[in-house]
């Protein structure tokens, strides 16, 4: 598996960093088809179908941290590049 591995600062209230962090989540929802919940201060998610199933991950949310896992499957290890490049720029526009 390729692992996308992104941490961003942020100076936002734990709350705000969390509702942020959902809305990521939910915009890959709609792009990808992830299938994600609340786990304690994480997003879990993973892709059980379409282009990009056996996608999985996590966006855990601290007092002073966004950090973004993706663990991509072997098909879909030359998109690294790309998925990582849109995680950043949405990341760039919520935080």
């Amino acid at each position: 598996m390729a692992t996308i591995d992104i941490r961003r600062s942020h100076k936002l209230p734990r709350d705000t960093a969390r509702a942020r962090a959902e809305q990521l989540a939910k915009n890959m929802e709609e792009k990808f088809g992830i299938v994600w919940k609340w786990a304690g201060d994480a997003i879990t998610f993973e892709t059980p179908r379409g282009a990009a199933k056996g996608t999985k991950g996590e966006v855990r949310v601290t007092d002073a941290e966004v950090h973004v896992q993706i663990d991509l499957p072997f098909m879909l290890k030359m998109l690294k590049g790309t998925v990582e490049s849109r995680v950043n720029d949405k990341l760039n526009e919520l935080l």
